[in-house]
C-alpha cells in the first residue's frame, strides 16, 4: 500500500508566499474604474506567481498532492465586480497547468462552507453555482479540469435532514453537468456523517472524499472497514486514487478543531484498516502547520517498522 501526502494552499516555509492576497470590496469601491482594474490585475498576478512558487516548492520536495487556494482571484464572484480573470492571465494559467501535467501532480479546489446546495433560499443555490463555475473556470484555464476535483460539503440540515437532502438533489440539477462531473463530496464533523454522505454520493455518482477526523467527531452506526469498499467504488468513474483528509484534534475539549501538526497515533487505527485493503490512496493534510506538518508526519510515519519512504512525500507499507 502506497500513500502520497499533500497539504493545503500555502507552504508556510516560503517567505511572503500567500496565494490568497485580496482587496476588500469597500476598498475597491473607493478606487476609480482604472484603479479598480489595475488593483485586480496586480493582486491576481501576485497570487498566481505565489501559486507557481508553491508548485515549484512541491516539485522540489516531491510533494505530488496539493490543494489550490480558492482566493487566487480577488472579488471574482462578487455580484458588483464580476470580471474576466482568464484572458489577462492566459499564459500564466497555462503555465500552472503545464507544470501540473509535466510533474503528474494531483491538484484540487475546496470552496468555502457557503458553497452549498441545501439552502431553502434560491439565491444561496445561485451563488453556489457561481462559485463552482469560478473554480471550474480556473481549472479549465489551466487545462486540467478533467484530472482535478472541486470538493464541497453537503451543507446544513435545516431541522429536517430528509427534506433537506431531497432539496440538495433537486438544487444540484442547476449545476452544469461538466462541473458536477468533477465535484466531490466530503463527510462533515457535525451534520452529515460518512454513511449519509456516502448514500448521497452513490445516488449522484459523485466520489466521496473521506475525512477521518470528521468521521471520528461524527460517527455513524457502521464501522469504517465496512464503509471503505463503497467509498473506494465512488472513485472508479474518475480513475483517480481515493482521497482522504487527515488532521488530528487540537485537544480532547476542542476535538473538532485542527491541531498545528498531525498526531501519528490518531491516524494509525485508520491506516491499519487501510492496510487490510492494500489500496493506494492520497492523504490531504489539513493541519495548520501545512507543508511543515506534512514533512513532519512523513518523517514520523517512516520510522514505523515495515514502512518505507519512497519519495519526499510518499510512503509504502509492506
Amino acid at each position: 500500500m502506497k500513500i502520497r501526502f499533500g497539504y493545503v494552499s500555502h507552504a508556510i516555509t516560503l517567505w511572503e508566499a500567500s496565494p490568497a492576497k485580496t482587496i476588500t470590496f469597500t476598498r475597491y469601491k473607493q478606487l476609480s474604474a482604472k484603479e479598480q482594474k489595475a488593483k485586480l490585475l496586480q493582486v491576481t498576478s501576485e497570487n498566481i506567481k505565489n501559486t507557481l512558487r508553491m508548485l515549484h516548492y512541491n516539485i522540489a520536495h516531491q510533494i505530488q498532492v496539493y490543494r489550490f487556494s480558492s482566493s487566487i482571484v480577488p472579488l471574482a464572484t462578487h455580484p458588483e465586480v464580476f470580471w474576466d480573470f482568464v484572458k489577462p492571465f492566459k499564459k500564466e494559467w497555462k503555465k500552472i497547468g503545464d507544470l501540473v501535467k509535466q510533474h503528474n501532480l494531483r491538484v484540487s479546489f475546496h470552496p468555502n462552507q457557503f458553497t452549498l446546495f441545501t439552502s431553502p433560499r434560491e439565491e444561496v443555490t445561485r451563488n453556489a453555482v457561481i462559485d463552482m463555475e469560478y473554480h471550474y473556470n480556473m481549472l479549465k484555464a489551466m487545462g486540467i479540469e478533467k484530472e482535478s476535483v472541486i470538493n464541497i460539503h453537503i451543507g446544513g440540515a435545516y431541522g429536517d435532514k430528509t427534506s433537506t437532502l431531497e432539496r440538495f438533489h433537486e438544487s444540484l440539477k442547476t449545476l452544469p453537468l461538466e462541473i458536477k462531473d468533477v465535484m466531490t463530496l466530503e463527510n462533515d464533523d457535525k451534520t452529515y456523517n460518512t454513511e449519509e454522505t456516502l448514500e448521497v454520493c452513490i445516488k449522484e455518482n459523485i466520489p466521496l472524499v473521506f475525512d477521518y477526523h470528521h468521521h471520528m467527531a461524527n460517527l455513524g452506526e457502521k464501522p469504517l472497514e465496512s464503509l471503505l469498499p463503497s467509498i473506494f467504488e465512488t472513485w472508479e468513474r474518475r480513475s483517480l486514487k481515493p482521497k482522504i483528509h487527515i488532521s488530528s484534534p487540537k485537544s480532547d475539549k476542542a476535538f473538532r478543531s485542527h491541531a498545528d501538526f498531525v498526531d501519528p497515533e490518531f491516524i494509525k487505527p485508520m491506516i491499519d484498516i487501510l492496510k487490510t485493503f492494500n489500496r493506494d490512496v492520497d492523504f490531504m493534510i489539513e493541519a495548520k502547520g501545512k507543508d511543515q506538518a506534512l514533512l513532519k508526519l512523513v518523517e514520523d510515519l517512516s520510522k514505523i517498522r515495515g514502512v518505507k519512504r519512497i519519495g519526499g512525500a510518499e510512503l509504502e507499507w509492506k
